[in-house]
């Protein structure tokens, strides 16, 4: 396999195969109810007790449209750049599953709420647009359980009916690095909207994602295989990864792709196959005759488009212009809202090149390290903005500094308070560190002699000296000054 910034290629006995790549995202919906009942969604309740008669399917009981849900699409569909559909229909798709106990799904096929737009994907070979299909509403089904009983499955409807946006992006992906950043930006627009949490682990988003395969420079697309409710963007570049290779082995060694549905196996890390892959005539959509179609009115879209907040491109343009940030600075930045709000927050009162390389170092360093988000952190925005002043302001030196960040994230403690008590306050009075400087100087005349005589790279010992000395409060710079004048 040939894998670069560029392309990503994997290399057969034939020669070289391109993979195109189409994502079904499922996110859901933020909403306290559910898209037909006003049934709660609140994750980690107990098995069935946030189900509507509506919810498990009781004869007679009628969907009644969440009309935040609608908006809540709308809004989505206007921050992927997406055309909004004024007339949307919802079909039955039908199909039987234990967990879905109408034994149809209410979603939309021919009619979807949102068409197409775009996302456009900051990689390191540069920017990428990827299309979008379509947007389109529907339900979830319930949860079916396996591992409480070894001979029997358990049905748990809490999830049944909560409500879903399908986001179909266009086979516009051609690499596992491109999925990871597709995922992430999509996450990244909806959490700025409030639309979806984006929390995996919840089930708030996962996809089915779409692989096939084709020699170097063809354009013709080939028989693609989907790998089914994948809820880790890591599992998706490794499931994208082995699939691909299947795909080539098979079609190398003269066989062909049988279109069908496949699991991915976390623990052999592999994909292996569940059905052949259905069109849509065998899932017999029709409109649903519980539910009017959806006419939506150009005044609404237009208020909701006015009430949007500022999203991640926006933002990161502003960044640029405003903060003067390099786009790699600005892209990381604004990647997460919360990440965008502190920093904003530090720089009201601190030094922006120096919150920028704090925040992008050493404090998203501590978060990887506990695992937690920046609002979890316990060096808050203020917190932050005193540890650079001090730094800017010669309180305390670089060094000092870190001694001080790795009390805060520990701590929480205020910066300010660490520095006297623990005495990390910087010298920079020039006559006190003369006095330091001097008698390093005269304990160590043979080594003064050596540097006078040429051996420049001593100068460094003499600084590490007065930094031990001083138990690295001196004031860098100064220290050098004098350092300079004394070994003339």
């Amino acid at each position: 396999m040939n894998k670069d910034n560029a392309e990503y290629l994997i290399e057969g006995k034939t020669g070289k195969w391109e993979v195109v790549i189409g994502l079904e995202v499922h996110a859901q919906v933020l909403s306290n109810s559910k898209l037909f009942s006003g049934s709660s969604t609140k994750f980690g309740a107990a098995p069935n007790t946030q189900v509507s008669l509506v919810d498990s399917a009781f004869p007679g009981m009628l969907p009644v449209i969440n009309e935040f849900c609608v908006h809540q699409a709308i809004k989505t569909g206007l921050g992927l750049n997406a055309k909004i559909n004024s007339y949307s229909v919802f079909d039955r798709k039908n199909y039987f599953y234990a967990d879905l106990p109408q034994g149809y799904q209410i979603s939309q096929y021919k009619n979807p709420i949102v068409g197409e737009g775009e996302v456009s994907l900051d990689l390191l070979s540069g920017s990428k647009k990827i299309g979008i299909e379509r947007l389109h509403l529907e339900q979830d089904a319930g949860k079916s359980i396996h591992d409480l009983d070894p001979s029997n499955t358990f049905v748990d409807l809490n999830r049944s009916g909560v409500a879903l946006m399908e986001i179909v992006s266009k086979p516009h992906l051609s690499s596992p690095d491109e999925v990871n950043a597709y995922v992430k930006k999509l996450r990244s627009i909806m959490r700025y909207l409030d639309t979806c949490d984006g929390n995996m682990q919840e089930g708030s988003l996962r996809a089915d994602v779409n692989v096939s395969v084709r020699k170097q420079g063809d354009q013709s697309l080939g028989t693609r295989c989907e790998i089914k409710n994948v809820n880790s963007i890591k599992f998706m570049q490794m499931a994208i990864d082995y699939e691909a290779k299947r795909q080539v082995e098979l079609l190398e060694s003269g066989k062909i792709i049988d279109q069908e549905t496949r699991l991915f196996d976390t623990k052999k890390n592999e994909t292996r196959s569940m059905r052949s892959k259905e069109d849509a005539h065998d899932y017999r959509y029709f409109p649903d005759p519980d539910l009017l179609p959806l006419n939506l009115e150009k005044a609404l879209i237009d208020k909701i488009k006015k009430e949007l907040p500022e999203l991640p491109d926006q933002k990161k343009e502003r960044f640029i212009k405003d903060y003067s940030l390099s786009a790699y600075e600005a892209n990381v930045l604004v990647s997460e809202k919360e990440v965008a709000a502190y920093f904003e927050e530090v720089i009201k009162s601190a030094d922006k090149k120096l919150a920028t390389n704090w925040i992008i170092g050493d404090l998203f360093a501590s978060l990887n390290e506990k695992n937690i988000s920046i609002s979890e952190s316990p060096i808050k925005a203020k917190q932050m903005a005193n540890l650079i002043n001090s730094i800017s302001s010669g309180l305390i030196s670089g060094r000092a500094a870190k001694e001080v960040f790795e009390i805060m994230k520990e701590t929480g403690g205020d910066p300010v308070k660490i520095v006297d008590e623990k005495g990390l306050k910087q010298k920079s009075d020039p006559k006190e560190l003369e006095t330091i400087i001097d008698k390093i100087l005269a304990s160590n005349k043979e080594k003064v002699d050596q540097y006078k005589s040429g051996k420049d790279k001593l100068f460094g010992f003499f600084v590490g000296q007065v930094m031990k000395v001083s138990g690295g409060t001196a004031n860098p710079q100064l220290v050098n000054d004098i350092l300079k004048k004394k070994l003339k």
